[in-house]
């Protein structure tokens, strides 16, 4: 495969799932003694990649959980934030300045933090009142955060009665990080397709839904627009016939992700429409690969997992055909903002 670890891949989403003793422990601890809500509080992508875990408790559990944009939450504050709640900060790099002040501001606030980092000698992973560290770099970062998310989210499940099969799921979950690099090899020649197509358009409208939409706003927002200066235009599936569609034309990009859930038929909306009046439309569906060994459970919770860790190879050969490294930034912690 191009410019890929697979030594390293291996061990940084082992590594993710290697903290699950002790993740779900600290989050089963702060549960008996009294917590009662969970705010995720991650600044860009690593928020983004807490949606997923987020979005699985909103509609498989009654457990309050609240996804907010830390520098807003600090200027705004919230009624549910106090003593009695859990706040999730992820950062890989453990110096991200909005995060930092959102620890600092839950901290006031009586609130537990947990920080999931790549790096232990940072400011977050040494302020949190408990660190979880991974390392990780930004092409494997996304695996790894939507992992050790997921686990938080099936402990507070399992402690409060609403998962049975804790145990089940989870061993599946260790199967992932071999499933993913197996995925990685086999998607190599379509990936390179996908992106000889990205890189002949200046502009690309990228949908999904459910837990595929995390997903697609990430790649859109974080590889496409900041690592590659493409234009994109992330949109929910749900969203796209109010507004976006009115964008489609012959020559217009439109590119898909497909998940396992029950939202589906919001994808495949987008589906049925878009062919009839753009020749540039791709679907990436996760059904269409083998995961040997995950139940249907399992796979809709894997579905931006999956998808990340195949667009990942899209991104490794998007960076050469374009000629622009992934490292290459105008302003990202190069200009003061």
């Amino acid at each position: 495969m191009l410019n890929f670890d697979e030594e390293r891949f291996l061990k940084i989403q082992q590594g993710a799932l290697a903290v699950a003793d002790h993740l779900e422990a600290t989050v089963a601890d702060r549960l008996d003694k009294g917590v009662k809500n969970l705010f995720f509080l991650g600044s860009g992508g690593a928020g983004i990649l807490m949606y997923p875990a987020a979005r699985l408790l909103r509609i498989r559990s009654t457990f309050p959980v609240h996804v907010e944009m830390p520098a807003e939450l600090v200027l705004t504050g919230s009624p549910h934030l106090g003593a009695d709640s859990l706040a999730v900060i992820p950062s890989l790099s453990g110096t991200t300045k909005e995060s930092i002040e959102v620890l600092q501001y839950c901290q006031n606030s009586g609130a537990t933090v947990i920080t999931l980092t790549g790096h232990a000698d940072t400011p977050l992973a040494r302020a949190a009142d408990h660190a979880f560290v991974n390392f990780a770099e930004d092409d494997t970062s996304s695996e790894s955060f939507y992992l050790q998310s997921l686990v938080i989210t099936l402990t507070i499940m399992r402690e409060r009665g609403e998962l049975d099969n804790y145990a089940a799921v989870l061993a599946e979950l260790q199967r992932v990080p071999d499933l993913l690099l197996e995925l990685k090899k086999d998607f190599e020649a379509e990936a390179e397709r996908l992106a000889e197509h990205i890189q002949q358009d200046s502009y690309h409208i990228i949908t999904g839904a459910g837990s595929t939409w995390p997903e697609a706003f990430y790649y859109g927002m974080c590889i496409l627009e900041e690592m590659q200066w493409i234009r994109t235009r992330p949109v929910h599936a749900s969203d796209f016939f109010h507004g976006t569609l009115e964008l489609v034309e012959s020559g217009v990009s439109v590119i898909a992700l497909k998940g396992e859930d029950e939202t589906r038929p919001l994808v495949e909306r987008v589906e049925q429409f878009a062919p009839r009046y753009t020749d540039k439309f791709r679907v990436l569906d996760t059904a269409r690969f083998s995961l040997a060994g995950l139940s249907q459970q399992v796979r809709s919770m894997v579905s931006p997992i999956v998808l990340a860790t195949l667009l990942e190879r899209v991104s490794a050969h998007l960076e050469v055909k374009r000629e622009h490294p992934l490292t290459t930034r105008r302003y990202y912690k190069r200009v003061v903002y």
